[in-house]
């Protein structure tokens, strides 16, 4: 099919939610799960295939027309800045990107030198942040458990997604302040919105009725 959607799902904690949406609206293919080693499904009866990546790679994928659609958090669309359609938000992967610190820190009631190391996976939305509130900053970038910055010496603060805040009580961290809320979103290429136009909206459609339990 000429008009076949190519949409990209988020790895990790949006992939169970999205495939849960797209079977409910009749998009999702019979083998596609989330331990699957398989990267890209085709649901031929709809026209649609679902490709699955890491969410930091989703709006790039979408931006520059690899794919048509995506499904990635608003915090990663906050921190790449990129140019997509972003007509809907699918409500589910609720969580807050915050700062965090080490209890004896918020203790001593935040006091801290003149120039603050910062751990994170989230350095534009975190450098806007403390520029913002005037306070000097050392970014450290970092890839995966941010959580163990504070407690080997490399940074005195971090910024990372936040839901229960399990995880942070587990690494004696407090939450200080929360930077941003994400979701789910979904996004589109703005040449496919033209291009595939009817498909897009259809899908569109599709999944407001489904985030609503009704089918489209």
């Amino acid at each position: 099919m000429t008009d076949t959607l190519t949409i990209a799902l988020s790895k990790g904690k949006l992939l169970e939610p999205a495939l849960e949406l797209f079977r409910r609206v009749g998009l999702a293919p019979k083998d596609i799960a989330p331990d699957s080693r398989r990267l890209i499904f085709e649901h031929p009866a709809s026209g649609t295939t679902l490709m699955i990546i890491r969410p930091s790679d989703v709006p790039t994928y979408v931006e520059h027309g690899a794919v048509d659609a995506g499904i990635v958090g608003a915090d990663v669309l906050l921190e790449q800045a990129t140019d997509v359609y972003e007509p809907l938000d699918l409500k589910f992967g609720a969580c807050r990107l915050a700062v965090a610190a080490p209890e004896a820190a918020v203790e001593r009631n935040g006091r801290h030198g003149t120039r603050l190391r910062v751990a994170t996976k989230y350095p534009n939305l975190t450098e806007r942040y403390f520029t913002q509130k005037g306070v000097s900053i050392e970014i450290i970038k970092l890839y995966g458990s941010v959580e163990l910055a504070p407690l080997a010496g490399l940074a005195d603060r971090i910024v990372d997604l936040v839901s229960s805040g399990k995880t942070l009580r587990a690494h004696n961290l407090v939450m200080t302040d929360v930077i941003t809320e994400s979701t789910a979103r979904l996004i589109v290429n703005r040449a496919s919105l033209k291009l595939k136009h009817k498909r897009v909206n259809g899908l569109i459609e599709a999944l407001r009725a489904g985030l609503q339990g009704r089918r489209a």
